[in-house]
């Protein structure tokens, strides 16, 4: 199957063919037709699928022709919950839409808000936005929806979890009633459905990957540590690993702070990325991950789906995430397009109960494999629910964030952690021998 074949038109083959792909990705194949024929589509796939580009490539052609934005108004509407997804998003748009006349632009919270009602003046084709930053430039009349034609709710999921809900259903009651709705979600869990009742109208729904289920490209390994010897191993790893570049995932702000410091302070060049950074923190951060001038990348959930980061050889789970769905998304951003990647995560005994629901949602044991020196005093719990039943993906319910832009991405309050020991011995790797009984027959 090629690009061509899926009807796309010259100017979007060659767009696709600059970037050197020739074959459509799964969702692609199935997304861009059902998006071209006008249909409401009802999409799950996870990140690392090319999802984007199966909803950019048919949103451009369908926008390529009729008449262009007026001023101060947008003719397809691009929601997305975090201001690095909007970036990456607004990023595809352009780089596909090079041989078209059409003009995009992308607005968030965390900047200043006059260069982006500025930019609006002009309109655009297409608005890439986070929702808190919309409604306040809805509600200063920057923008109107008069020519609206299609939306796009992005990582829709994620918009919920993040207590999205309300800005949504302001948005959708000001939106014209005749548009294309795409949605596009991780999962189709109980509340995307709930939502999806009042947005789509007889959809195509295409579901991609199996629910719930971790890339069979990604090796995944739990280092069993006592919790204050995490940066002391974590250091370790890298230098022993020669890691030139590793994303690690800490569950606060202000963990993800601390370790920074203590990995700078080890000679490893480190930049942590999370929302109470500003969004030009934020951006340098990444910038200097992908030009290698940082090594490892310390974030929060935040970068979890935002993220677009081409061969991330591994990811670490500093802290496993207390939603054990969020596990599946962190380790999604190695092991992507066929490459393969490594997802190791550091686990206390205090984790077990995150550990047992991790291999509970995915239906499968993670390795566990100590490291010599740095063996804890208690000890995790041998995968106790890798052999029940895969969990049902609706999520506990959780505090709401604050609607304005600044707020997104928050993760859960600061801990006080106990202060590092990073005077272990250089480890080395010691696997434990596997308990006698047969392993869960799910695939990775």
């Amino acid at each position: 199957m090629s690009f061509a074949s899926l009807g796309l038109s010259l100017p979007l083959q060659k767009a696709v063919a600059d970037q050197g792909y020739d074959t459509p990705s799964p969702i692609q194949a199935q997304a861009i037709p059902a998006v071209l024929s006008g249909r409401d589509v009802m999409a799950a796939a996870q990140t690392g699928t090319g999802k984007t580009a199966g909803f950019t490539l048919p949103l451009l052609q369908r926008l390529a022709d009729g008449e262009r934005a007026r001023s101060n108004s947008t003719r397809a509407l691009i929601l997305t919950p975090t201001r690095e997804l909007a970036a990456q998003i607004q990023e595809s748009v352009v780089t596909y839409g090079r041989h078209l006349n059409l003009s995009s632009t992308v607005v968030f919270g965390g900047v200043k808000i006059n260069p982006q009602m500025m930019a609006l003046r002009k309109g655009a084709d297409i608005l890439v936005a986070t929702p808190g930053r919309l409604l306040d430039l809805f509600n200063q009349r920057a923008v109107n929806f008069k020519q609206l034609e299609v939306l796009v709710l992005d990582e829709a999921d994620r918009m919920l979890d993040m207590g999205f809900i309300n800005d949504i259903k302001k948005i959708l009651a000001v939106l014209p009633k005749e548009r294309q709705n795409l949605l596009f979600s991780a999962t189709f869990s109980p509340e995307i459905r709930t939502l999806a009742k009042g947005l789509v109208n007889d959809p195509v729904e295409i579901s991609v990957t199996p629910r719930n289920t971790t890339a069979a490209t990604v090796t995944q390994e739990v280092h069993p540590v006592d919790k204050k010897r995490k940066p002391a191993l974590l250091a370790k790893l890298i230098h022993d690993g020669g890691w030139k570049q590793a994303l690690v995932f800490t569950r606060t702000k202000h963990g993800a702070n601390k370790l920074t410091e203590f990995l700078e302070k080890n000679d490893i060049r480190a930049a942590a990325i999370h929302g109470n950074k500003s969004q030009g923190a934020r951006t340098k951060a990444l910038a200097n991950f992908k030009a290698g001038k940082v090594s490892i990348l310390v974030a929060t959930d935040i970068a979890a789906r935002g993220l677009d980061i081409d061969q991330l050889p591994q990811v670490v789970n500093f802290d496993l995430p207390n939603i054990a769905e969020d596990y599946v998304h962190r380790i999604g951003r190695t092991g992507r397009a066929g490459a393969s990647g490594k997802a190791i995560s550091l686990v206390s005994a205090d984790e077990a109960d995150f550990l047992a629901g991790i291999e509970k949602l995915t239906s499968q044991r993670i390795e566990r494999t100590e490291v010599e020196g740095f063996e804890p005093d208690q000890r995790v719990p041998e995968g106790r629910a890798s052999s029940k039943r895969p969990a049902s993906s609706s999520r506990p319910s959780r505090p709401q964030s604050p609607r304005n832009g600044n707020s997104q991405g928050r993760s859960s309050g600061d801990r006080n952690d106990r202060r590092s020991d990073s005077s272990a011995s250089k480890p080395t790797v010691r696997r434990k021998p596997r308990p006698a009984r047969p392993r869960s027959s799910a695939s990775a």
